[in-house]
């Protein structure tokens, strides 16, 4: 059964895989301005390399700690993998607050499901398992956004609660709670 868990070097072999599959979708390019396209950018050239790919799961882990240092307009955040054994099947991030433009365009949680794992209900089960990780954190509810055009995305936040607020540019804004019930 699929867990999140915090980022481990362990599993940098099937992580690249699911890089290659991201990349051949076309993430990771001058335009992606994603989180993960960010990281591609940043990072990619260097998780070949044990040594460079623990450097990345490290820093993955010091983001989180408010202490870091980071560049203007980035906050504190939180990075789980989803996991099926030793098998990486996407990534979720929980910023720890909000600033202007996360509240438009980003929101409070992330997540991106390698290509070979869509449709078999992983996004839902991820987004799910991570509110209690937000409520620890202090949220409730979360702000959770999807491109207007990303009808998958949607159905993954409406599955888990996701009350629709707006529109915003080509971002659609929802709020879902983390409260246990």
């Amino acid at each position: 059964m699929p867990t999140l868990i915090t980022p481990r070097s362990a599993l940098r072999n099937t992580f690249l895989e699911a890089v290659r599959e991201f990349q051949a979708e076309g993430r990771g390019g001058a335009s992606d301005d994603t989180m993960l396209g960010t990281q591609i950018a940043q990072w990619g050239s260097r998780w070949r390399d044990p040594a460079g790919f623990d450097a990345y799961v490290q820093a993955l882990a010091a983001d989180a700690r408010m202490e870091t240092q980071r560049p203007a307009g980035m906050v504190p955040t939180t990075t789980l993998w989803w996991v099926e054994g030793e098998t990486w099947l996407g990534r979720l991030t929980i910023r720890h607050r909000l600033t202007p433009r996360l509240m438009e365009w980003g929101g409070t949680i992330g997540y991106d499901i390698r290509p070979t794992a869509r449709d078999r209900g992983h996004g839902r089960a991820m987004l799910r398992a991570a509110l209690p990780h937000a409520w620890g954190l202090g949220f409730d509810p979360v702000l959770v956004t999807c491109d207007a055009d990303n009808v998958p995305s949607r159905k993954v936040i409406e599955a888990n609660g996701g009350v629709f607020e707006d529109k915003r540019g080509d971002k659609l804004r929802y709020w879902i709670a983390t409260s246990p019930a």
